[in-house]
């Protein structure tokens, strides 16, 4: 397990640094000059280049991304060009913001995909399975930020039940929440029937009903523990992109996360900001990626996840 654990965490460092070469060259074809932006159009050619020489700007790309992994490496991503703040340091001010709104989607996808995919199940081939999938199907092909504008328009324009956007307290958490959480809890719900079915149709199901056993406890203590592993990955993975950022929804509802941090820096140039907001996301989704990769030898003991990814 630990060989296995220094390999994923070579894997992800090699992502990383694979996440920081890519947006290091993207940035810098961005048109528009991030110094000018930062001083004002009235500033002069001469007050340009000394900012920009200050920055070291003017150095060579090469150069320039040395110097950048060198601070990355010792916890430094560089001082926001609009703020004149730490990177890290704004990061991590929003980030708790997207903490919540991202563990609050995924309660709601976990609690409502898998009621609908056990239901689903349960019921297969009966109005009450194609009502479900219908309602998957739907909530799987709306876009998030025109589900995201309906939400509004209805519970905080017209009934006025929610704030409309721009704060972060419990009221105005449900509608990102339940737009974030309606998009995963379809893929789950998907998966979970999908699963069940596979795992009600085995012979020791149909023994365990043939012993009597109550239908509730053959449904949750037989059949979903065998359904856990592909729902518990799907799981993690929409947990990390989440917690990377949710920049639409963020954007709509004027949320102060990760998101809405990374969007206003494109707008303003701020490279160091949209360097460290990108690194940032991908250090997090590689994270929670190699936590759910060790989390399947508890959740089922029989699973030796060394051998199974090296024979992968």
């Amino acid at each position: 397990m630990a060989q296995y654990l220094w390999n994923r965490l070579a894997a992800g460092l090699l992502v990383v640094f694979g996440i920081s070469v890519f947006t290091f060259a993207l940035v810098h074809m961005i048109p528009g000059d991030p110094v000018r932006m930062m001083l004002g159009q009235k500033a002069t050619q001469e007050q340009v280049e000394q900012v920009r020489e200050q920055m070291g700007l003017n150095k060579p790309l090469v150069e320039q991304y040395a110097t950048y992994i060198t601070g990355i490496v010792q916890g430094d991503f560089g001082t926001s060009l609009k703020t004149g703040q730490p990177v890290l340091k704004e990061i991590t001010n929003r980030f708790p913001a997207t903490v919540k709104i991202a563990v609050s989607a995924i309660f709601i996808a976990i609690v409502v995909g898998i009621a609908m995919g056990m239901v689903a199940a349960k019921y297969k081939d009966t109005i009450v399975d194609r009502a479900v999938l219908t309602l998957a199907t739907l909530g799987v092909s709306i876009p998030g930020y025109w589900l995201g504008l309906l939400l509004m328009l209805l519970f905080a324009v017209k009934w006025k039940w929610f704030p409309i956007a721009g704060g972060t307290g419990l009221k105005d958490l449900v509608l990102p929440a339940v737009t974030l959480g309606v998009y995963a809890s379809t893929i789950i719900c998907r998966l979970t029937r999908s699963g069940m079915l596979e795992v009600l149709s085995q012979d020791y199901i149909r023994t365990a009903r043939a012993k009597g056993i109550d239908e509730t406890i053959i449904l949750f203590r037989h059949a979903f523990r065998n359904v856990m592993i592909p729902v518990v990955t799907v799981v993690g993975l929409q947990m990390a992109s989440l917690l990377g950022g949710a920049v639409l929804i963020e954007q709509v509802f004027s949320w102060p996360g990760i998101g809405t941090l990374a969007i206003d820096a494109i707008f303003s140039r701020d490279f160091p900001m949209i360097q460290g907001t990108t690194l940032f996301m991908g250090i997090v989704y590689v994270s929670v990626n190699i936590l759910i990769d060790l989390l399947y030898g508890f959740i089922d003991p029989r699973i030796d996840v060394s051998q199974q990814k090296a024979g992968a």
